[in-house]
């Protein structure tokens, strides 16, 4: 586990961008599956910086990870009324680090890939077209599927600085065809 203390955290021009990052792939997602607002505001889902998480939410590496809780009603106690909650962590710290270590990536491109994928996995998780439970080799699937999916929804929206944060992950996903082979 991270100590969160000594962690970097956006700051407050970081935080507005990250913000605009989020309503940008809340729209290109549910526009992507085709989902209508209604549709899209059934997904129980909330996205959060490091400011907002949980000792145990905090990660080193990753840029972002999805915690699911199973959340209630206030007023029953009833199993049937249990739903999934899907949280997106922010990883402020790994992102920071990102930028600071890769010059031609930019906050705005590079939160926006970040927030989109991690809503991609939201929406497949939630209409079953994954488990959330799966296999270790099943989850090294899901992510190119999920980078794949991302960067079609992505590269459809034409937005300044994605090319070099597609260069970025292209890299990464070398890595992965290289783990999915083996």
């Amino acid at each position: 586990m991270v100590q969160k203390a000594s962690l970097r955290q956006f700051d407050q021009a970081q935080l507005s961008v990250v913000n605009e990052a989020v309503a940008i792939a809340e729209e290109l997602v549910s526009d992507a599956f085709k989902m209508s607002f209604s549709q899209w505001r059934r997904r129980r889902y909330d996205v959060r910086t490091l400011a907002d998480l949980s000792r145990e939410e905090v990660v080193d590496g990753p840029f972002a990870q999805i915690i699911r809780y199973v959340g209630r009603k206030a007023d029953t106690s009833l199993g049937s009324s249990q739903y999934d909650f899907y949280k997106i962590c922010l990883q402020d710290h790994n992102i920071l680090r990102a930028l600071d270590t890769f010059a031609t990536l930019k906050l705005l491109p590079f939160s926006l890939y970040i927030v989109c994928h991690e809503l991609v996995h939201v929406v497949r998780f939630s209409t079953f077209l994954q488990s959330f439970d799966a296999s270790q080799e099943e989850r090294v699937a899901e992510e190119a599927r999920v980078h794949d999916l991302t960067r079609s929804i992505l590269t459809k929206a034409s937005i300044e600085g994605m090319t070099a944060v597609f260069s970025f992950y292209g890299a990464w996903e070398g890595a992965l065809e290289h783990v999915r082979d083996e």
